[in-house]
């Protein structure tokens, strides 16, 4: 029998149900996590105000602690509302405690004040998160007025932007930071969030709910992150798990009492597409406003080759889809030629071919699509990705982890590739091989083709991508010297699959990437 990871919760008592430990239980149910709900305050509260605070005593949240130490530890530990600078220094060494053991992480929502304008903690308590708890967080989940709270930027002069504030938070010593912007301005429609990690920064975008129900919204987003790190994922991938499923929450939010109801996260989250969030590439909230592109026909084998000349011999062997990856050093003249050649070769056998980072030349050169990397985009200007994503040019982008593929989706890509499906010796990287639990949940998810790349030696490996639903299987050394021979034995593979239902995607998506 597998154990269901363990999170803590040290937070407040909500005795309306909305908030708090209450909303903490909802949201580690929906990703089928034990939660421990360690009571740091308690709160008399109902829908429509806060009417008593009182935090519990250092000793006893000091034994609730201690009688969880060996029996339930967690992987990870969340904090809401502590109460007093007492409650925040007591965390603070049950953490170094708990670290002497195993790794925890810890996400830190520090709660300073409720929607109906209650204030929860201090000048005494701001100073303790900053000198105890920041240091130590793994994640750091506050909205903007908390954000501001915590780097004293409350007197005249106003709160810097959102992307300043996280890096100074991150300088203070949280590992990653999430500002949350549920309760602040809509650009579009979209509540805006900003990420800052040691793996990604950028604008989360996910399209706003209309519901008066909101409460407990924090709680919920943090308690999920809290979640999704117990789970094994980074912080950039947990936020955004955590992101869907407190857009879920919020879509069953009902009301309890006569002011605002609770949402209420529950399981089933990680499997609609319509909660998956994009991601920015940069500080502007840049997305494009083109729809996901229409699409003719799969792609099917997809040969991923490095010259002209093997474009010529895998387009002769009936190859539908290419890419043309020349990364070693060559001459302008020569490379423009390669390019040039390949691409009156596959509009004469009306395959698409696409050319892998030279962007502007393939543009130049009237070329079908491009094939760009994430770290290729990342390197890239605002100004040029809009460029490149009004060119017309079909582009496809490779994508690793979620944080990869939600940024992918924000250019409308003709496609996303996902990898590596297995092991692979063609190219070193950090990424755990995503298996067909993950392929699977890509092609569910991503909203635009997905091309499964990576470690896939032989047909039978090829089906059992096609089956999971990829609509391109990307092949790299399995053609062989004589595509002639290999390539049917690669299409009669896709053409079984294609005759079975798609593989079920899993609720939830493996993690991609380790600390």
């Amino acid at each position: 029998m597998i154990r269901r990871p363990i999170v803590w919760s040290i937070a407040g008592t909500d005795s309306g149900g909305g908030a708090g430990l209450a909303a903490d239980l909802r949201s580690a149910d929906a990703f089928g996590v034990h939660l421990c709900p360690v009571v740091a305050a308690v709160t008399a509260q109902h829908s429509r105000a806060v009417t008593r605070v009182e935090p519990v005593s250092p000793d006893l949240l000091e034994a609730q602690l201690a009688a969880l130490e060996d029996d339930m530890p967690p992987q990870a530990i969340k904090t809401g509302l502590l109460g007093s600078a007492d409650a925040v220094a007591t965390v603070a060494r049950w953490v170094d405690r708990l670290r002497q053991r195993a790794p925890v992480a810890l996400v830190v929502d520090p709660v300073h004040a409720a929607s109906t304008g209650a204030v929860f903690a201090d000048d005494a308590t701001a100073r303790a998160y900053r000198d105890l708890l920041l240091p130590r967080a793994s994640l750091l989940t506050p909205n903007r007025r908390e954000a501001a709270w915590l780097l004293g930027q409350a007197a005249a002069g106003g709160p810097r932007p959102v992307p300043q504030q996280a890096r100074a938070l991150r300088e203070a010593g949280a590992s990653a930071v999430c500002i949350t912007g549920g309760d602040s301005a809509d650009l579009d429609g979209q509540v805006l969030d900003w990420l800052d990690s040691p793996h990604a920064a950028g604008w989360l975008a996910s399209a706003r709910i209309d519901t008066p129900h909101v409460h407990g919204t924090g709680c919920t987003f943090a308690t999920a992150a809290a979640c999704a790190l117990a789970l094994g994922f980074v912080a950039a991938d947990a936020l955004v798990l955590a992101k869907m499923a407190t857009s879920q929450a919020l879509r069953c939010g009902a009301a309890a009492g006569q002011g605002a109801g609770p949402v209420r996260a529950q399981p089933g989250f990680g499997n609609d597409a319509a909660l998956l969030p994009r991601l920015s590439w940069g500080e502007q909230p840049l997305f494009t406003a083109a729809k996901m592109p229409s699409v003719s026909r799969p792609l099917g084998l997809y040969a991923l080759v490095d010259s002209a000349q093997r474009v010529r011999q895998v387009l002769e062997a009936g190859v539908g889809t290419v890419q043309l990856r020349i990364k070693a050093p060559v001459a302008s003249a020569e490379l423009r030629e390669a390019l040039h050649t390949s691409i009156l070769a596959a509009r004469a056998a009306g395959a698409l071919l696409f050319i892998n980072d030279h962007w502007q030349l393939a543009l130049e050169l009237g070329a079908d699509g491009v094939h760009l990397g994430q770290e290729d985009l990342l390197a890239l200007a605002d100004s040029e990705r809009a460029m490149l994503a009004a060119s017309g040019l079909a582009v496809g982008i490779s994508s690793h982890s979620l944080w990869e593929l939600c940024r992918a989706r924000s250019l409308a890509p003709r496609y996303v590739a996902c990898g590596p499906v297995w092991p692979t010796a063609t190219k070193a990287m950090p990424w755990r091989p995503q298996g067909l639990e993950n392929l699977a949940w890509w092609c569910a998810m991503a909203g635009v083709p997905v091309v499964a790349i990576g470690g896939i030696l032989d047909p039978a490996l090829a089906e059992a991508a096609a089956a999971c639903g990829a609509d391109g299987v990307c092949v790299v050394r399995a053609l062989g010297d004589s595509p002639a021979l290999t390539v049917p034995l690669f299409q009669r593979a896709l053409e079984h699959a294609r005759g079975a239902p798609a593989a079920k995607p899993p609720e939830l998506p493996l993690p991609s990437l380790g600390e």
